[in-house]
């Protein structure tokens, strides 16, 4: 290896907003880069979103199947949302799974955040394992359809191993509930 030390920054010399929509906001930056170079970037921000993987006594779950636009394709994911403002994550959990699914938690387990895709865009999604679940009615958001499936847990595990579920906060929140309920039964750390 040289003898260059790597500091792993860049610095903001100026920003412009180019797009705010409902959702997202575009914004075009310059950035000055270790070497002195500048480069543009080109940032989404997003306010951030919540997962959650409902566990049934069973050990089965749900699966919400709605139409994507942006792949023109039905999908298959665990109920999630976008945080209203600075919502709580764990609240704009909640209210998802009652949302979507018609479901209450009485325990509701933070299994951590995943950046959605950093190379560009701001999105964090936070991760939940809800159990002791009290159903009622659902109610979607105006404009929401979608198709609710309930699914064994190892055969969702399976799918997504198989490839069938691509949807990455879905891929990512299936393996680690996998793992916490592996430790959680004495397994291997």
């Amino acid at each position: 290896m040289g003898g260059y030390l790597v500091k792993l920054f860049e610095e903001t010399v100026d920003q412009k907003v180019v797009y705010k929509g409902r959702i997202v906001t575009l914004r075009t930056d310059i950035a000055r880069l270790e070497n002195g170079r500048m480069t543009g970037r080109e940032v989404v921000e997003h306010p951030g979103g919540v997962c959650v993987l409902p566990l049934e006594e069973d050990g089965s779950t749900y699966l919400v199947r709605q139409f994507r636009y942006p792949f023109g394709m039905v999908t298959e994911e665990l109920p999630a949302g976008k945080l209203d403002g600075p919502e709580d994550h764990e609240k704009a959990g909640r209210r998802e799974l009652g949302e979507e699914i018609g479901c209450e938690a009485g325990e509701f387990i933070y299994l951590g955040k995943l950046l959605a895709s950093p190379g560009f865009c701001t999105e964090v999604l936070h991760m939940y394992l809800a159990r002791n679940l009290k159903h009622g009615q659902q109610h979607l958001d105006e404009g929401e359809f979608l198709e609710v499936c309930r699914v064994p847990f190892p055969q969702l595990v399976e799918r997504v191993m198989a490839g069938e579920i691509v949807d990455a906060k879905t891929v990512a929140i299936t393996l680690k509930v996998k793992e916490f309920l592996s430790r959680e039964a004495g397994g291997t750390k």
